[in-house]
């Protein structure tokens, strides 16, 4: 079956089978989480006792620190453990599940309790616990064993995504049935005619892009590459949608990012709901989420003793008085659960909360996925069945959603939603065009390589620099100088004598600029590698070098996932790869480099080896911008 998926599109120019294009969709949901749940065991199967394991979904050993409730009564304990030297960047996240374990001469054994995630910090994780009786057993085993903390397998997630599909694949209502057939490419998308709208604090693309979000009536897409004004965009769509419409359901692939445009709107003085599990939330959101409002309502004192009566001292009540207090209670539930989404313009989940029990049966005329690049197929199904139209931000040509199964990345799995639409119907799709971060000559290659030539530098950017004596772009290159080097604790690659160059290459830029313009004017830098392992290399350099001690806060390294979203006014690029061969491994991964790329404001140093990343034509033409620019040089070693 895995091989037949592989060989055979998900989608083509014919017309779509609906049963077949979902019954497809299940079966690669299937060998992903199959993958997900191979990499735990083997994983865990190669645990050992032969010392310390510091991975990124991994510490061991870890001490039980003290217990407590967290903020909505849940039982806490807190997991200690030592800060690791390099700084792993850990794929713990609240909310998430998380496994404990014990090692033996057998092997690993699990602890039997599920624990999920609620905070990360530096040096702990914080745990919530079922009941007392597991912190009990908890406890009871770290006095036999050292305990470690796994990430555990989102289970939930792949059964909404099933039953998403289940359901788009059956739903025959007119309205999804409309939209169904135009996302399948099925049927075309229709518009409304209407009058021009007119934002003047908006550049021409961002206005283009709401008027085509309020016309469309199935699909939109807000296309916005870095620096644009996407999230902007789409609170100006949703303020503008929400003069038409009473309610809108505004979704994305992850918390973080739900939580970013729902604190958008709250600035802008709009009611958000914000549904989903609360461990999840940032803390600025807990105030609006659905369980601390549904605590404050008025109703909902009276609510807590007829469950007081119900469940504690009064058992011995009549059967006549249950009933009553029972249907009371149904009537209260339903109240609050009423008055709570009535009173909202805005629900907020993720594309998976919106399979929450308390979304059942709710119904918005139109939804807004944010980060749609980002989300996996299945996932914005479940949304989807919630809306009669769809509105998309993001970007396809950044990170892509992560899939573990190359089986089931092969069948279409690693291609998004967001990607069928912009294939299918490029009318709907609105590029956002006036960049607002980069300096022009960082700008120009991207722009030209990836969104056909089309980006602007907005004027108070195009020519920023941190020094008027600066140069806006560089190549490092390392031909001669070492080679790549695999580590046989992560597997990733490092390259140490390119990470030297790298501490070297930000000394002699900050003396340039001198540390005192750093701190007086809070200049900040990021390291970017494509490399965990070369990441945790360069972050143990940076610690021994006296030099950057009180520099540190502004100096950030990390991966190119760790650095979506963000940006710096100085990037240094880190490519490892250096090889006879003209191995690239996933630098072939461009979407990685774009991301990488335009990172940076003012300062764009690229450090690599020229013949070993050559070879390729992105690279080749990359190092050819940097040549050609008038005031950029191409720098040997």
């Amino acid at each position: 079956m895995q091989n037949k998926i592989a060989r055979a599109p998900l989608y083509d120019k014919k017309m779509v089978n609906v049963g077949t294009y979902f019954s497809r969709l299940r079966e690669l949901v299937s060998l992903e989480l199959e993958e997900e749940r191979r990499a735990y065991r083997r994983s865990l199967e190669r645990r050992s006792l032969t010392g310390a394991i510091r991975e990124p979904a991994c510490r061991y050993p870890v001490s039980l620190g003290s217990s407590g409730r967290g903020p909505l009564g849940q039982l806490t304990l807190d997991l200690r453990f030592d800060l690791d030297e390099d700084e792993v960047e850990l794929e713990f996240e609240p909310g998430h599940p998380a496994t404990l374990f014990y090692l033996t001469e057998g092997g690993a054994s699990e602890v039997p309790h599920q624990a999920y995630v609620e905070r990360v910090g530096p040096g702990m994780l914080t745990v919530s616990l079922p009941s007392q009786a597991a912190l009990q057993s908890i406890r009871a085993l770290s006095d036999r064993h050292l305990l470690g903390v796994q990430l555990g397998v989102d289970n939930t997630s792949y059964r909404v995504m099933e039953d998403a599909l289940k359901e788009a694949e059956r739903r025959e209502d007119e309205r999804f049935v409309r939209l169904r057939n135009v996302l399948l490419g099925n049927a075309e998308p229709g518009f409304r005619h209407l009058p021009r709208l007119s934002y003047p604090w908006l550049n021409a693309s961002q206005q283009e892009a709401i008027q085509r979000v309020v016309e469309c009536q199935e699909v939109s897409v807000v296309h916005g590459p870095p620096g644009t004004g996407k999230t902007t965009t789409l609170v100006e769509a949703i303020m503008e949608t929400l003069q038409r419409e009473t309610q809108v359901l505004v979704c994305a692939p992850s918390n973080a990012a739900v939580d970013w445009i729902s604190e958008q709107l709250m600035r802008r003085g709009v009611h958000v709901l914000r549904v989903g599990n609360p461990l999840r939330m940032s803390s600025e959101m807990l105030d609006c989420s659905y369980e601390r409002r549904y605590a404050a309502h008025p109703d909902y004192h009276e609510l807590w003793n007829i469950r007081k009566a119900l469940n504690g001292e009064r058992r011995t009540e009549s059967g006549e008085r249950r009933l009553k207090l029972q249907k009371r209670a149904m009537e209260l539930e339903i109240k609050i659960n009423a008055d709570l989404f009535e009173a909202a313009r805005v629900v907020s989940c993720t594309l998976i909360g919106s399979a929450y029990r308390v979304m059942e049966r709710r119904r918005f005329s139109t939804l807004f996925i944010d980060e749609a690049a980002q989300a996996l197929e299945p996932a914005c199904w479940a949304a989807l069945l919630r809306a009669d139209r769809v509105v998309m931000g993001g970007d396809h040509q950044q990170l892509p959603p992560t899939v573990k199964s190359v089986e089931a990345a092969r069948g279409g799995l690693a291609t998004t939603l967001m990607q069928r639409i912009v294939a299918l119907h490029p009318r709907c799709v609105s590029l956002l065009t006036t960049q607002y971060r980069m300096n022009e000559a960082i700008m120009r290659f991207p722009s030209r390589w990836f969104y056909g030539g089309r980006l602007r530098a907005a004027p108070e950017v195009a020519h920023r620099l941190v020094s008027p004596l600066d140069e806006p772009l560089m190549w490092i290159d390392t031909s001669d100088l070492g080679g790549e080097e695999r580590q046989n604790a992560s597997m990733s690659l490092s390259n140490s004598e390119e990470a030297r160059l790298v501490i070297h290459t930000l000394r002699d830029y900050i003396e340039m600029i001198t540390p005192q313009k750093v701190e007086s004017e809070r200049i900040d830098f990021g390291i970017i590698t494509p490399y965990r392992g070369q990441a945790r290399l360069i972050r143990r350099l940076l610690k021994m070098q006296h030099y950057f001690r009180r520099l540190r806060r502004h100096v950030t390294v990390g991966t190119v996932d760790g650095f979506q979203g963000q940006e710096r006014d100085v990037i240094i690029i880190s490519l490892v790869r250096d090889n006879a061969e003209g191995n690239i491994g996933f630098l072939r991964d461009l979407r990685r480099m774009n991301v990488a790329i335009t990172r940076a404001r003012m300062k764009l140093i690229i450090v690599g080896n020229a013949q070993t990343l050559g070879r390729h034509p992105f690279y080749r033409q990359l190092m050819e911008e940097v040549r050609s620019h008038e005031l950029c040089r191409l720098s040997p070693q």
